[in-house]
């Protein structure tokens, strides 16, 4: 069955290509099948558009996990999603956020969730091409991620609540829970 979908759905790619349609594939973690590039808002900047990216969590970290996953030094290595993968993601996502700069360089695929704090490392919910540039950028949501870290493994706040604070808003998330 899934061959004959395979083919079908090929075969309909083949034939929009021709006809001058572009088809962006939907693969991730799941068998997806093949399907029209989604388009994703730029208005929500620095933030990515929550339709598109609303966050996901590793199943296998939580409350009670926290102190045998993020919190052992490295752990977010072992979890870290592929260059190939996040790559080939960073580039299908420019597009459907329709980015005039499409130089791969300018943005990090990012966890919206971070690893540190139990994000899914491959789920493409996750996952967005933050821009480097403009302010804040990717560079000032890492030093959020780290201090949000932190303040979970020292118990000044929940695994939880660090999580919906900065799937919420990256930029507001310390304020949120009283860390600045």
């Amino acid at each position: 069955m899934r061959t004959i979908r395979r083919l079908t759905a090929t075969g309909a790619a083949l034939s929009l290509a021709g006809l001058g349609l572009v088809v962006a594939t939907g693969t991730t973690a799941q068998a997806h099948p093949i399907t029209a590039a989604s388009t994703c808002s730029q208005a929500y900047l620095p933030l990515p558009d929550p339709s598109c990216q609303p966050g996901a969590y590793n199943p296998a970290v939580t409350q009670g996990t926290i102190d045998s996953t993020i919190c052992v030094p490295g752990w977010t290595k072992t979890v870290r999603p592929p260059a190939s993968y996040t790559n080939a993601l960073k580039v299908r996502q420019i597009a459907e956020y329709g980015y005039a700069d499409t130089s791969t360089a300018d943005y990090e695929e990012d966890h919206l969730v971070p690893l540190e704090l139990g994000g899914a490392p491959r789920d493409p919910r996750n996952l967005w091409p933050e821009p480097r540039y403009g302010s804040p950028n990717a560079g000032n949501k890492d030093t959020v991620e780290n201090r949000l870290k932190r303040a979970v493994c020292a118990r000044k706040v929940t695994l939880n609540a660090a999580r919906t604070a900065i799937a919420t808003n990256w930029t507001t998330a310390l304020d949120i829970l009283g860390l600045r």
